[in-house]
């Protein structure tokens, strides 16, 4: 008798995209993919060699996952499956690697167990497990995504179609943890500060789908929320996003917890400029990236 087999592609995203903190995320052609067959027991190969100390077994995270979204409905345990994990996704540079993961894992549930989850029934559970919508949403439905989660439901919109922008990603050779990016934020803003951060955030919202770019990219940098307290992370932050602005980026702001800086650019523009900037940053990885306009995805072998 055949194995099932299927694979899983999910993409990865950048978020928060400055003022939009815990709340707005663009998925990137940047992807996680997922084989998965039949078998006896279960097995997690990892085909990146960086990803080699990653667990093989059920406490895998994917396995996880799967098994948190499985027990929603019921299920306190899966058939076991082999799955080749591959991933082009940069591990801890705010790029959504975890996001995906998360992604991956609810759908390798959704296809083991016939579950016939919708978009939002994704979106809840993975915001449940990683405490916040914003990777999660633009990888199980593409494009960018606008959402609010509160543990009890989820609302959401998005937005497809953003052909006139590229996003020039800033990738460092250092990590840096969401965990480590998270206990610096305050735990309390002034309110008039809330206030401010607020309205910046509602332009920055309606710039969006507008396709109002140069408005975007002067309001995603005025962020009150998180980049002001992440950036002591970022010793280029400030350079790198002034450099950015002479070359004629829209914008710059902190990908995710960072330690990614994303530029917002004029569709065409990087490819003219892409090796002069490996030129003068050469300690950077730049990456020419699309908004994904395409969410999880799923092929059945």
């Amino acid at each position: 008798m055949n194995k099932k087999q299927f694979e899983i592609r999910v993409p990865g995203s950048t978020s928060n995209i400055g003022p939009g903190f815990d709340s707005i995320g663009v998925a990137l052609n940047l992807y996680l993919t997922v084989h998965c067959e039949e078998s006896d027991e279960w097995l997690f190969v990892q085909k990146n060699s960086s990803d080699q100390h990653l667990p093989t077994g059920k406490d895998n995270l994917l396995y996880e996952c799967a098994r948190f979204a499985a027990q929603k409905f019921g299920y306190d345990q899966l058939p076991p499956y082999r799955v080749e994990v591959d991933s082009e996704i940069p591990i801890a540079r705010g790029l959504g690697s975890s996001g995906a993961i998360t992604v991956a894992g609810i759908e390798l549930a959704n296809q083991i167990l016939n579950l016939d989850l919708s978009l939002k029934d994704k979106m809840l559970i993975a915001s449940e497990l990683e405490g916040h919508p914003d990777n999660v949403t633009p990888s199980i439905a593409g494009g960018c995504v606008v959402a609010y989660y509160n543990e009890e439901n989820l609302y959401y919109i998005g937005k497809t179609g953003m052909e006139k922008v590229d996003f020039v990603a800033m990738i460092p050779s250092f990590e840096l943890r969401t965990k480590m990016a998270r206990e610096i934020l305050p735990e309390e803003l002034p309110f008039m500060q809330g206030i401010q951060g607020s309205a910046i955030g509602n332009v920055c919202t309606a710039a969006i789908f507008q396709e109002d770019y140069a408005l975007l990219g002067k309001v995603m940098e005025k962020d009150l929320f998180h980049q002001n307290y992440r950036k002591k992370f970022i010793p280029h932050y400030h350079e790198m996003t002034e450099y950015m602005k002479n070359e004629g980026a829209y914008g710059t702001f902190l990908s995710g917890a960072g330690p990614t800086m994303m530029s917002i650019c004029e569709r065409g523009l990087p490819a003219n400029r892409e090796q002069e900037w490996n030129r003068v940053y050469p300690d950077f990885e730049w990456r020419i990236l699309k908004v994904e306009d395409q969410g999880v995805m799923v092929e059945k072998k």
